[in-house]
């Protein structure tokens, strides 16, 4: 209980949950605060010769405020009904006047901001009626319809503002959707790309291996062990992070997330190439220097696509990895001697890892480049990042 009353954000989380998931609750709410406003004239000290404050005269006022619970189901029925409310209370009793007509700005503002056009269009026609008619009905001055007029037209704007407000965040949650989305396909893709491309690399040398150097067949079985259980710690840790995000959106705690695999961790990747027969060679240039857990992501996940694509498509025997560290940049270079580049036939077309090698760089402001390596052999990929100095990494 203290932790609760202790944490007034998440008592403030709690209520947008509750409202969101319940409309209902707000609408009652909003129209209790209604009558709350329109019972300030039956309770403050009234001039003398002023209309009485009945209970007749108060029932009507709630019958004004009541039709406000249905203002999202049905706003022109409620506008009508208000109208006719008001109406009433004007033509069947002598009561107090309110300052300011609470519920026929309440209603316009929600046909405003939730209502299609031709609802609008008809609340427009309405008003343009009702409102010299009330004024007709009240005091009959021109000062009343002009500030009459001014409020319900401050009224609509400001649902209209609400109604764009909202379609801009809309469009905004949609792309963040569509980001995330990417982002995690490339993720799944890297991490089941490598993955099974070493499997497979293994598991054909494996027949030749038992018969030509049994220790050698032993070796790519442990290879190929290693490399499963090393794919599917990186999955569990991203679909960890999937469970945390759907856990934080529906309130409840979540567990500590794992970091990403980093610069720290290309040793490892480097070896498991080797390990499938590949000759990896690694070097860096440069006043090496720590950069930020999200580049060391990206640099990982760079080398490791460069190196699946090696695997998969170059029929290589050697590729060298270089890192080179500028004043302002890292470079990453990862060439083999292969094939080349190959038509889009000839590799089954995808190109999802390349597209994915260039989006990854774009994200940070970087490039790349791939294509065919030194004079015209094998092939390169050339990713250019931009970093901020020691000093900013530190902070």
């Amino acid at each position: 209980m203290g932790g609760l009353r202790g944490d007034p954000r998440g008592w403030w989380e709690r209520g947008r949950a509750l409202t969101a998931a319940n409309p209902l609750v707000v609408d009652v709410g909003i129209a209790l605060f209604v009558q709350c406003a329109m019972t300030m004239p039956f309770v403050v000290p009234r001039a003398a010769g002023a209309p009485p404050a009945t209970w007749g005269a108060y029932g009507l006022s709630t019958l004004t405020a009541l039709p406000l619970v249905w203002r999202r189901r049905a706003p022109v029925a409620v506008l009508f009904a208000v109208l006719a409310a008001n109406a009433l209370y004007v033509l069947a009793v002598d009561g107090p006047g309110q300052p300011l007509p609470y519920t026929g700005l309440v209603v316009v503002y929600t046909i405003a901001a939730l209502s299609p056009a031709r609802k609008r269009l008809v609340t427009g026609g309405v008003l343009l009626v009702a409102v010299p008619v009330g004024v007709w009905l009240n005091t009959r001055s021109a000062r009343e319809l002009t500030f009459s007029v001014f409020v319900f037209a401050a009224a609509y704007v400001l649902g209209r503002l609400t109604d764009a407000r909202q379609r801009a965040n809309r469009v905004e949650a949609e792309q963040a959707a569509a980001r995330e989305r990417a982002r995690i396909a490339r993720e799944m893709h890297d991490i089941l790309s490598h993955a099974v491309s070493l499997m497979i690399v293994q598991a054909e040398a494996g027949p030749v291996a038992v018969r030509a150097a049994p220790e050698r067949a032993e070796a790519a079985f442990d290879a190929i062990s290693a490399t499963g259980r090393d794919a599917m710690t990186q999955l569990r840790r991203m679909l960890g992070v999937l469970r945390e995000g759907a856990e934080e959106s529906e309130g409840r705690d979540a567990a500590p997330r794992a970091p990403q695999p980093g610069l720290a961790e290309l040793p490892g990747l480097l070896e498991r190439v080797r390990s499938g027969g590949l000759d990896v060679m690694y070097g860096t240039a440069g006043a090496v220097r720590p950069v930020s857990d999200v580049i060391g992501a990206t640099v990982f996940r760079i080398v490791q696509e460069a190196l699946t694509n090696t695997l998969r498509h170059a029929d290589a025997r050697t590729v060298s990895v270089r890192l080179t560290y500028g004043d302002d940049d890292l470079g990453v270079v990862v060439t083999d001697d292969g094939r080349g580049p190959q038509p889009a036939s000839r590799t089954g077309g995808g190109g999802h890892g390349l597209i994915g090698v260039r989006e990854r760089a774009a994200v940070h402001g970087g490039t790349a480049v791939v294509g065919a390596g030194p004079d015209g052999r094998g092939f390169e990929v050339r990713v250019r990042i931009p970093v901020p100095d020691a000093a900013e990494v530190a902070r």
